[in-house]
């Protein structure tokens, strides 16, 4: 294929629009949640020479439950001086122009055509959605990279072995060591170790091994190439996420800190989820505020897209396994439409097998989005090649109709993105009279709190957790839980402990009982903005 050096020329413009949209958005540094500490506190103990360990917590034991590929480029980043906290924002920003540019590049592949790359970077570029996952200090933008890599390296090894698998090698020949059946076989290899990165970046990366392995058999005509294919991926995946295992099988006795217990989805969660695909679908506030009012609107919505994308990837997919002859489906736009599946599959699985606390949030629901984001634009090509001018006139009309609603939206959000930092990176936080209290307690005090990621951010002291009634991961009651109670009191009392609990009141009611069980008894030393801080009486 021909490609002008525009339109690599447009793409770079784009992409640098970008970075430059996340710098302005977070001037201050990326928003922060208590993942986003885990990551930047793990990190941190990278560059001490620790290794991967959960330094925000005084336990400070081997990380497991969150993969090492966001903290290990904010560690690399960190070797130039820059802490991983100002760190994030570096690589976010660079990560956000970077996806664009992917994108750009798949619809090219996905349609031959220049302008719908050109129009795929600009839908990802301006859409809101996006935009937040990249101004917030989460792995979700490295992983998106790692697996739009992956599409493209998987796309061009069938690009590359089509000469030897598909246009009738002799049975007694062998491919030429310089051929290219071995460059095919180099790009599956790099699709399964960017996959594996995918997986050392989230664990949910494992729904691109299954997209892939299932992508294979489903397009390959012969057992024969459909087992030579998967074994050569896998190949490519298994020495990461076996060595990843083995690492946390030997320090800390578990795989991955999953434990395998049944817990339904709860009606809260879907309808968190609904919330979230609303606001990715429509991006007009009042207009998605409407739309809600409608009883089950945006279920229906969502179930026609879905049900409508299932019917096609299973067509397309079958018809090719069973018809071997015929017309393989364009593998960008397929994969996509097949991992979709995949993804959700595996949060879910998640959700009701392993962990009770992953809920679908945005960074959550974020990869299926630009994934939708590369269908619709399938979409609007396959129209546009209809010729007529009333397909190509409503294509038009449609996708300008979208970049403009997108783009009012995501002014809205980086006008609000630079008027203060997000969650920890909160000034509510960063001047707080309750964190000034805590950074003056002598050394080796130990801090029980409740926010143990924001206290080991501005004190830069480790925490420990309050004990509770229910394990958040498995949902289930937690054991010795009064014992815990008496021992935190005990060492409060002591003086060599200060219990701090944050916005004290606004939680719910049965945690608000758990807060007042643990005061009990205590010292009230300092109280401000609802953050009160007990300690042994004077």
């Amino acid at each position: 294929m021909n490609v002008r050096p525009s339109f690599f020329l447009t793409l770079g413009l784009i992409s640098a629009i970008a970075v430059g949209v996340i710098l302005y958005a977070a001037p201050e540094g990326l928003g922060l949640s208590d993942d986003s500490i885990a990551y930047i506190a793990g990190a941190r103990s990278i560059l001490a020479g620790d290794g991967y360990r959960e330094a925000w917590l005084a336990s400070n034991q081997p990380v497991t439950h969150f993969p090492p590929g966001f903290s290990s480029i904010l560690a690399l980043i960190g070797l130039s001086g820059l802490d991983p906290v100002r760190g994030a924002r570096f690589v976010n920003s660079l990560l956000f122009g970077a996806n664009a540019f992917l994108l750009g590049l798949i619809g090219w592949r996905m349609t031959k055509s220049q302008v719908a790359g050109i129009v795929l970077a600009i839908l990802f570029a301006v859409n809101a959605s996006m935009l937040r996952v990249h101004a917030v200090a989460m792995s979700e933008p490295p992983y998106i990279f790692f697996s739009l890599a992956a599409f493209l390296a998987f796309s061009q090894y069938f690009l590359s072995s089509f000469s030897l698998f598909e246009r009738g090698q002799g049975e007694g020949e062998s491919p030429s060591p310089t051929g290219r059946g071995v460059r095919g076989e180099g790009w599956l290899i790099l699709t399964g170790t960017l996959a594996a990165f995918a997986y050392l970046t989230r664990y949910a990366g494992l729904a691109l091994l299954a997209t892939f392995l299932a992508a294979l058999i489903l397009l390959h005509d012969t057992w024969r190439k459909r087992l030579t294919s998967a074994g050569i991926f896998i190949a490519g995946i298994l020495p990461w996420a076996l060595g990843w295992s083995l690492r946390n099988k030997l320090v800390a006795d578990n795989a991955t800190n999953r434990t395998l217990v049944y817990h339904p989805l709860t009606a809260e969660n879907i309808e968190t989820g609904i919330y979230n695909v609303s606001e990715f679908l429509v991006p007009v506030e009042t207009w998605r505020r409407t739309l809600i009012k409608i009883p089950n609107s945006i279920a229906i919505v969502v179930s026609i897209i879905f049900i409508t994308l299932l019917i096609w990837v299973v067509y397309k997919g079958l018809k090719k396994f069973f018809q071997p002859s015929t017309e393989r489906p364009e593998i960008l736009s397929f994969t996509n439409g097949l991992y979709i599946f995949g993804y959700l599959a595996s949060i879910v699985s998640s959700m009701m097998l392993f962990d009770a606390s992953t809920k679908f949030k945005l960074r959550i629901l974020s990869p299926i989005y630009v994934s939708l984001l590369v269908l619709l634009v399938l979409l609007g090509h396959w129209l546009w090649q209809k010729r007529g001018i009333i397909w190509r006139g409503a294509v038009t009309i449609f996708t300008i109709f979208i970049l403009a609603l997108s783009s009012y939206e995501t002014f809205d959000v980086v006008t609000q993105l630079h008027k203060s930092g997000q969650g920890y990176a909160s000034f509510q936080w960063y001047d707080s009279e309750a964190m000034a209290f805590l950074r003056e307690l002598p050394q080796g005090t130990r801090i029980y709190t409740n926010q143990p990621g924001p206290v080991y951010l501005y004190t830069n002291r480790p925490c420990y957790v309050l004990p509770d009634l229910v394990d958040p991961i498995t949902g289930l009651p937690r054991e010795n839980y009064e014992e815990g109670v008496n021992f935190l009191q005990a060492d409060v009392l002591s003086g060599k402990a200060v219990l701090a609990l944050f916005k004290f009141g606004a939680e719910a009611e049965d945690v608000q009982s758990i807060y007042m069980q643990l005061a009990d008894g205590l010292y009230l030393a300092h109280e401000s903005r609802g953050d009160q801080i007990y300690t042994a009486h004077p």
